[in-house]
This record gives C-alpha cells, sequence and structure tokens, in this order.
C-alpha cells in the first residue's frame, strides 16, 4: 500500500474517533480503514491503535506518530498547491516601481515582450529615483540600484548598471579633453541628487580605483534632465549607459576617459518572502531575470 495514503488514512481514524467514522468520511470500507493502519503498524513495528469489538483508544505512540503525521501531510498540500499554482495562467495586475533612468531605457525595452506572452496579466509601472517601502506602499515587486541594506526581502540579481562619463562635443572643444580623473576638478560637472554620484565620482583605472570629490553647479535629480544639459554643452555627465549609447554612437555625446571606466552599481529585483507566489508575479520574476539578469 502507498505509505502516504495509509498516514492520511490513519490520521482520519485518530481524528474521527472510529474507523467507521473515517471510512464514512473517506468513502470506504472500515475493513480498508484497518488494513490501512495494520500496515503502517507492520511497518514501524508498533502499536498506533489500540482497538476492541466496541471501542478504539490511540496509543502514547499513535499520538506521536499522529503529530508527526499532521505536518508531513500539510507540507505535502502545500507542496501540491504550489505545483498547482505553477500550472495556473498568470493573470491580475502586478505593481512594480523602478528607477526612471533604468525604468524608462532597459525596463520598457523589454517589457512590450513580457506583456505579449502573458495578455492577461496587467502591469503598472511607477518610476521615481527614491527608495520605496514595497510592503507598505503595496509593490509586488521593487528593481533597486546600489547596495542592499538587510530589508527581509529576497533579492534577485541581475544585470550591474554600467556608468559612463561624456559631455557634448562643443563642450570638449571649449574647455579641452580630460587626461586623468584629477582633472574633473577644473571642469564643469553635473551631479544626480540621488547617492555618492552627487559630488563623489570614482573610476577604475590602470593604477586601481580613484575617487574625485567634484563641483557641480547644477545637481538634478533626474538622469534625462542631466542628459538634456549635458547635450547642451552645460557640463560633463555621469550617468547610466542605457541613458547615453544613442546619443554615443551619434556623436551628440563624446566618451571621456574611456581608461578610467566608473564602477558598475549592483541592480536587484527585490519582492516580499512568500511561500506561494502567485503565478503573476513568478512569470514577472522569471522574465526579468531572465532578460536583465
Amino acid at each position: 500500500m502507498d505509505r502516504l495514503a495509509s498516514m492520511a488514512v490513519f490520521a482520519k481514524a485518530v481524528e474521527a474517533g472510529s474507523f467507521s467514522a473515517a471510512a464514512d468520511a473517506l468513502s470506504m470500507s472500515s475493513q480498508m480503514v484497518g488494513k490501512h493502519v495494520r500496515t503502517l503498524e507492520d511497518h514501524l513495528g508498533v502499536r498506533l491503535i489500540n482497538r476492541t469489538t466496541r471501542r478504539q483508544g490511540v496509543t502514547e505512540m499513535g499520538r506521536a506518530f499522529h503529530d508527526r503525521v499532521r505536518t508531513i501531510l500539510a507540507e505535502v498540500e502545500a507542496a501540491e498547491a504550489l505545483a498547482a499554482e505553477s500550472r495556473a495562467v498568470p493573470r491580475g495586475r502586478i505593481r512594480v516601481n523602478a528607477p526612471v533612468t533604468f525604468g524608462a531605457h532597459e525596463l520598457a525595452r523589454v517589457l512590450p515582450g513580457y506583456l505579449a506572452a502573458n495578455p492577461e496579466v496587467d502591469v503598472d509601472l511607477t518610476l521615481a529615483d527614491r527608495t520605496v517601502d514595497l510592503v507598505d506602499e503595496g509593490y509586488d515587486a521593487v528593481f533597486r540600484v546600489g547596495t542592499l541594506g538587510d530589508s527581509g526581502l529576497i533579492a534577485r540579481a541581475l544585470r550591474p548598471l554600467e556608468m559612463v562619463l561624456c559631455a557634448a562635443p562643443a563642450y570638449v572643444d571649449a574647455r579641452g579633453a580630460l587626461a586623468t580623473p584629477e582633472d574633473l576638478r577644473g571642469h564643469e560637472c553635473l551631479g544626480f541628487a540621488y547617492g555618492t554620484t552627487r559630488d563623489r565620482w570614482s573610476f577604475a583605472g590602470p593604477d586601481g580605483v580613484v575617487t574625485v570629490e567634484v563641483s557641480c553647479r547644477h545637481v538634478v535629480n533626474n538622469g534625462q534632465a542631466l542628459l538634456t544639459l549635458a547635450l547642451a554643452g552645460m557640463g560633463i555627465v555621469l550617468q547610466p549607459a542605457s541613458l547615453v549609447r544613442d546619443d554615443l554612437s551619434s556623436g551628440r555625446l563624446v566618451h571621456l576617459l574611456p581608461n578610467h571606466e566608473p564602477p558598475t552599481h549592483p541592480m536587484h529585483l527585490l519582492y516580499a518572502p512568500d511561500r506561494r507566489i502567485t503565478p503573476k508575479l513568478r512569470s514577472f520574476i522569471d522574465f526579468a531575470v531572465g532578460r536583465l539578469g
């Protein structure tokens, strides 16, 4: 006999109080209930239920075994429910938050592919460079740039965010090219309001990592606005490669200090720990890790 099935019958016999009551609940004969219990007893080599023609009593070992069996059956039920959910069609609305530049220039490029593959899922995407609270603000998933703290959330590593130092050709012609990162101290720099790149820019070069304190007349909390200022020749900008890629290719921007590359920034997808992730969230996590990991 299947041992798991016998455990389920034994548990029902204990909880129902008799073989006949268990038989009625399980739609089987009392004899079959007794056979399942005897099979378990023979396998274990102990008596689980003392039974006479008029009554039955659970032994001390039977009570201890019943406690363990209930845990096992609950875990099996949870595992089966998880498998059923994995087969379910993702549907419903998923709320996602991402940094502005990453969301507009990386996530937005691949999101149509996710929507096409999951026609019954709607994505509510919010872009913000501040650190949002996933739980309190009701997000299902959050993309986050930078080193993570201990938030208690589950983090899936994605492709690091590459940074590029660049400026408009007109600015370089007017102010001169850079030879070393230290030359930035004599130039107009455009600062990003969030994080350490506001006034401290780091570069990895032949002599190791160099960090330069820069003076920024213009500090903006939006990467696209910084790009507009850089294209107008207002100064040097340090921004994600995805934001400046097209302008570098067209020549509207010039890559500066190519032998001194800025360190990449870690990128993660965060979501709340949950033993039973919904199909819509699982589909989004798998897609994001597959396309952006």
